[in-house]
């Protein structure tokens, strides 16, 4: 078997990650085509104006397939933080402190590039992610009942200042 790699893009990455969105939250939370296609979309638009000197796209590869995705978008960095995005592992590799490795290239790009916030959006119950979010320094700005995954949940705004 072949040693995890975490690379940057690479081809394919952006329909697996859908597909690691897709079926996680499918199972997990109920989400269907509504949040798929959010998740395919705006990875697309994301994609579209990629900039690797203000933007970070990590992926987590094992055996040459794609089993994880950090993105750290940064077009409003300067004014709103930067937004850390489709962050997700496969169930084969979590819990192997993977994730924990993600953060930390995720938030010291940030760091390096002398932003002063990151922000992220997730939703009541990921308690895991949660935990690793808070041992980073993330905070719980706001929370709020929505329904930006197509169903509804209490969403949660979670802000480091770096």
């Amino acid at each position: 078997m072949d040693k995890v790699k975490i690379n940057g893009y690479v081809p394919g990455a952006v329909g697996r990650i859908v597909e690691l969105h897709a079926t996680y939250y499918a199972r997990n939370w109920g989400f269907g085509t509504f949040f798929e296609a959010k998740v395919a979309t705006e990875m697309g638009e994301f994609l579209r104006r990629y900039d690797p000197d203000r933007d970070g796209f990590w992926t987590v590869n094992l055996e040459g397939r794609v089993e994880g995705s950090i993105i750290i978008d940064g077009i409003h960095a300067r004014t709103e933080g930067a937004h850390l995005r489709w962050f997700i592992l496969s169930s084969r590799l979590r819990g192997r402190g993977l994730g924990h490795r993600l953060m930390e290239r995720a938030v010291g790009f940030c760091r390096k590039q002398g932003y002063d916030r990151v922000y992220l959006w997730t939703f009541e119950g990921l308690d895991p992610a949660r935990h690793l979010y808070q041992k980073f320094g993330f905070r719980l700005a706001d929370q709020l009942e929505g329904s930006q995954w197509g169903a509804r949940v209490n969403e949660q705004k979670f802000v480091v200042v770096l």
